[in-house]
């Protein structure tokens, strides 16, 4: 079997939302999505839509953007909230277009058609935007293999996460203390100042990602900024970008869960992610 046959198998067993209140055009996308060989589930609201990517898992979500009730634009921002690596294509007419170009711009969505968009126009824009997730999702998959190999030639406390980061006095080396973190990086166990007990296990780029922010309180760093810490050498923003998201939102996830802590991790639009110690819970 061939690469190419290979990555078309991979994309047609992805799942597809289909979002669309007319049941004409949602039941036909889903017929023909379906005997491509794609799993497809359909709702005809934004709220149903939003309650199903909370009780199930999928890859790419084909949204209309005038809907009653919750709207497209909506829907989009609390999806992106709720399942973070969604794929959004949008379905949009002349009187949403500047919403939608705004979204592709803003990369809250892959890609946009207008309404009324042919079934081949919308399974080309599936496969395009499946195809650049599996690519996106080698290239990672590539990088943590790099990481992991030269981790282990190392074996040593000097990584470049450990570079340039300050030594507190009074305490080793290997901890990090940020208000109101402790962060001990050789076993990557986060906890809170005065409860040792709360201590939660990171991963290898969930704790660089963390240690970078924390040495240097509310200052912004960019995603390549912060995958030059994570993996050593330099990326551009564009690389870096679906990476250290993904590491971020794990990061929030356990803080948040386990230490009420997902606050002090900030993004800055258009800049990056820094650590606030005086930020407040929401």
């Amino acid at each position: 079997m061939t690469d190419s046959v290979t990555a078309l198998s991979a994309q047609r067993q992805a799942r597809l939302l289909i979002v669309d209140d007319e049941p004409h055009i949602r039941s036909a996308l889903m017929r023909a999505l379906n005997l491509m060989g794609y799993s497809t589930e359909g709702v005809g609201t934004g709220s149903e839509a939003l309650a199903l990517l909370e009780r199930e898992s999928f890859d790419l979500m084909v949204l209309d953007m005038r809907m009653p009730g919750l709207d497209g634009a909506a829907v989009m921002e609390q999806a992106q909230r709720v399942s973070p690596d969604l794929l959004i294509i949008i379905l949009t007419g002349h009187a949403t277009l500047q919403t939608a170009i705004s979204a592709v711009r803003a990369e809250q969505v892959v890609d946009y058609l207008m309404k009324p968009a042919s079934i081949h126009e919308v399974a080309a824009a599936i496969a395009e935007a499946l195809q650049k997730r599996t690519e996106r999702l080698e290239k990672e998959r590539l990088v943590s293999i790099i990481t992991r190999a030269v981790d282990d030639l190392r074996r040593t406390p000097s990584r470049p996460l450990a570079a340039g980061l300050p030594r507190e006095k009074g305490r080793p080396e290997r901890f990090l203390h940020a208000h109101p973190l402790v962060l001990d990086r050789p076993k990557r166990l986060v906890m809170l100042e005065e409860d040792s007990t709360s201590a939660v296990e990171l991963t290898e780029g969930e704790a660089a990602v963390l240690a970078c922010l924390m040495a240097e309180p509310d200052q912004v760093f960019s995603c390549s900024q912060l995958a030059k810490v994570v993996w050593g050498y330099e990326m551009s923003e564009e690389e870096a970008l679906g990476p250290i998201r993904s590491h971020v939102f794990r990061l929030r996830r356990k803080l948040d869960q386990y230490l009420h802590a997902a606050h002090l991790v900030q993004t800055v639009r258009g800049g990056g992610y820094l650590f606030s110690p005086t930020a407040e819970r929401e």
